[in-house]
């Protein structure tokens, strides 16, 4: 979760950065797109990551991608063209792109199934609390230093996070501390079809799962609010809402908050669900379902006439965003092996970043001749096409199994 948290942190600090940086820079928002393209352009490369990490191990592959992107958050500090800059988010893209695939591996090893939604919660908790602690502390340090100073403090801070990661992290198998009973209760609630068979991910295997692709498109729609979230909402607020500094300090972490409480709700709808009755996969459904309903509040983001409203219904789509972002990450670990899991995360992180990319040229090429309202109104209706993909393509085996064992009439 600290890791999450420091990923998210160092590629959050772009976006608060952009006011101060765009005007000392001459930097235009056309350019400003294509610099966040480019860091979506190399995110999307998370499939050769996924794939280092399922071969190379999680403690190594790890600790090599979070030193580099720490490397590449500093040198961010020392640019001062957009190519420049638009180089080093692309080479920060595909580094910090093994954040989700490492997060999902580390769940799926060292959880029980029915601990995993839990666990991919808290883990993205870090995600949503390191976005949300980007505008305070990046906004201090442009007060207290300047912009530079801000992407060299993140990654100072994200290089000893790679020390505690290398002391700390093993896997349940080699861990030094860890009980045999604790071993095999691990062991125990793992799905005996899904385990680690010591093959290497195939990638066109995959690629013709109708699984992969029930995750991948729901991905693909439902990422842009989280990019937008990122990377545009402190610039909609001082272009559009009249927001200064200290004011983008006090509300712009906000929805971030608010994404934290949904990493958390997300999971406890699908334990509702199961309680009840209703198998893992179709809990999972329900939950992204329940949460794209919530999505559609975005539409009136730039509608209500009060800032503070806007910041609200903003609080309601980070909400929404991460009660089905975190439910269908996590399906990676219910619907493929433990040897496949970070590679199948990776190559379904391309797509949601494929998404993010679009949309973010979309809106530095067009935001300035048609304003943010279409984007939020695209927002508000995406995930509902997402709900629709993600209930036509995944099958749910094990109750389809027992429907089958049933006697008939």
């Amino acid at each position: 979760m600290l890791g999450a948290m420091l990923n998210y942190l160092t590629r959050a600090t772009m976006g608060v950065a952009a006011p101060a940086m765009l005007t000392d820079l001459s930097i235009s928002e056309r350019e400003y797109g294509w610099i966040t393209g480019a860091f979506q352009a190399g995110i999307m490369l998370q499939p050769a990551v996924g794939y280092v990490l399922d071969t190379l191990g999680l403690r190594t592959g790890l600790a090599i991608f979070a030193g580099a992107w720490s490397a590449i958050s500093i040198a961010h500090g020392f640019a001062s063209t957009w190519p420049a800059f638009a180089a080093l988010r692309g080479l920060l893209g595909f580094a910090e792109g093994s954040a989700s695939p490492a997060g999902m591996k580390v769940v799926a090893t060292w959880f029980p199934a029915r601990e995993r939604g839990f666990a991919g919660g808290v883990y993205n908790i870090g995600a949503s609390f390191g976005t949300m602690l980007a505008p305070p502390l990046v906004a201090w340090a442009i007060l207290a230093f300047n912009w530079r100073a801000a992407f060299i403090i993140t990654g100072l801070i994200g290089a000893v996070w790679v020390a505690l990661w290398l002391w700390g992290f093993h896997p349940p198998e080699k861990h030094p501390r860890l009980s045999a009973e604790e071993r095999a209760r691990i062991a125990a609630g793992q799905e005996p079809d899904l385990h680690d068979d010591g093959a290497k991910p195939a990638f066109w295997k995959l690629l013709g799962r109708r699984d992969f692709w029930g995750i991948a498109l729901p991905r693909m729609l439902a990422d842009p609010t989280w990019g937008t979230l990122s990377f545009w909402i402190p610039l909609y607020l001082v272009q559009t809402r009249g927001f200064d500094l200290k004011q983008i300090a006090l509300f712009a972490w906000l929805p971030f908050l608010a994404a934290d409480l949904g990493c958390l709700f997300g999971p406890a709808v699908v334990e509702f669900l199961q309680r009840r009755g209703v198998s893992l996969i179709n809990a999972r459904r329900g939950a992204f379902t329940f949460g794209a309903l919530m999505m559609t509040g975005m539409m009136f983001v730039g509608r209500v006439e009060s800032p503070y409203a806007a910041i609200a219904l903003l609080c309601l789509g980070g909400f929404a965003h991460q009660t089905l972002s975190v439910t269908v990450i996590t399906m990676a670990s219910d619907l493929f092996k433990r040897n496949e899991v970070a590679t199948v995360a990776g190559m379904a992180g391309t797509f949601g970043n494929l998404g993010v990319l679009v949309f973010s040229l979309l809106i530095g090429g067009l935001v300035a001749t048609v304003g943010y309202d279409p984007f939020f109104v695209a927002l508000g209706l995406l995930d509902l096409a997402g709900a629709v993909i993600l209930w036509s393509l995944v099958r749910d085996r094990k109750a389809a199994r027992r429907m089958s064992e049933l006697p008939a009439l």
